[in-house]
């Protein structure tokens, strides 16, 4: 069976959600939300990038990255900022508020998710659920680089399925049932998924990057036979052997689509295997190397300086988890 490339991606970098906020709000309001830089800390402590969503439940508001034009939203539709911008929520275009963290910093310690309630005074109402989704950005995470600063998805008809998620996900923040965190986390993720799909689905025949190489017929078949087997021994030969294609043409697609050549995508693939067996595991380095295809330690070693400007044992000091 062919791997799914993009879930093998997304279980690699570690893909967790969460849903933290349930606005309601009467116009004029607004919500403003810093960089995920800076309220990674206080609401998905230990992830290396925060992604922010939101799902309009009911009304219609506006939304975008701070200084630049809003988008309108209504209900059903989901807004995503994936590389962590700050951005603006609000019931009117232009409209802008004063930070505020401590609403980040008390997440975790408050049930979930969190009602703000965003009271001016008129008659047109909105809800907005509002969600994180932690991941790793490194040593190489070739989903989130192909990714644009502002994803929006229109809401579908009742028997879409991302309109059931949405459903699904309006009834668990209003519910307030025994374990609904944990489904909130795992509907947040199947959002974020369902996404990207249609992110895909969309793009222009001419778009490149990571997301263009997937559905590719040639780049596509060569990036899963890469992730179904990222410790064989490949050759860019072999590799243009098995997906029915002479080297040429794969080496000059799958450059000119990804923006690196095959072998040099699966080395930077083979550290992003390895950097979590380093930081959470006490797995000797040589056992790490034979793992994700390399004949020995040295070589190992040369590779991930390569890449990342660092010696295995160097990452495994600087993201080792505190107190361990």
């Amino acid at each position: 069976m062919a791997i799914d490339t993009l879930s093998d991606v997304l279980q690699a970098v570690r893909l967790r959600g969460a849903v933290f906020f349930a606005i309601d709000g009467s116009a004029p309001w607004l919500a403003e939300s810093p960089a995920g830089r800076a309220i990674a800390p206080h609401i998905m402590p230990g992830a290396e990038h925060t992604i922010e969503y939101h799902v309009v439940t009911s009304g219609a508001c506006w939304g975008g990255i701070v200084d630049e034009p809003p988008t309108r939203l209504e209900a059903g539709d989901i807004i995503v900022f994936p590389q962590g911008d700050p951005h603006v929520i609000s019931s009117a275009p232009g409209l802008r508020g004063d930070l505020d963290l401590e609403v980040f910093r008390s997440a975790r310690t408050h049930a979930l998710p969190i009602d703000v309630h965003l009271d001016g005074g008129g008659a047109d109402r909105a809800t907005v659920i509002c969600g994180f989704l932690g991941l790793d950005a490194k040593p190489f995470n070739p989903l989130l680089a192909a990714l644009p600063r502002v994803l929006v998805v229109r809401g579908a008809g009742p028997d879409d399925g991302l309109r059931r998620l949405v459903a699904l996900a309006l009834a668990e923040s209003t519910s307030r049932r025994e374990g609904s965190d944990a489904a909130l986390a795992r509907l947040s993720e199947l959002l974020f998924v369902e996404v990207v799909r249609r992110h895909l689905a969309t793009l222009p025949h001419d778009t490149r990057g990571w997301l263009a190489g997937l559905r590719d017929e040639v780049v596509g078949r060569a990036l899963g036979r890469l992730h179904e087997r990222p410790a064989h021994d490949w050759t860019l030969e072999e590799l243009a052997r098995v997906c029915s294609a002479s080297r040429s043409v794969l080496a000059e697609r799958f450059t000119q689509l990804v923006g690196a050549p095959p072998m040099q995508y699966l080395a930077r693939w083979r550290m992003q295997l390895a950097a979590p067996l380093l930081a959470g595991t006490s797995t000797a380095v040589a056992e790490i190397a034979e793992r994700v295809g390399y004949g020995s330690e040295a070589a190992f070693s040369r590779a991930f300086q390569r890449e990342l400007g660092t010696t295995p044992a160097a990452w495994r000091r600087a993201h080792r988890p505190r107190g361990s």
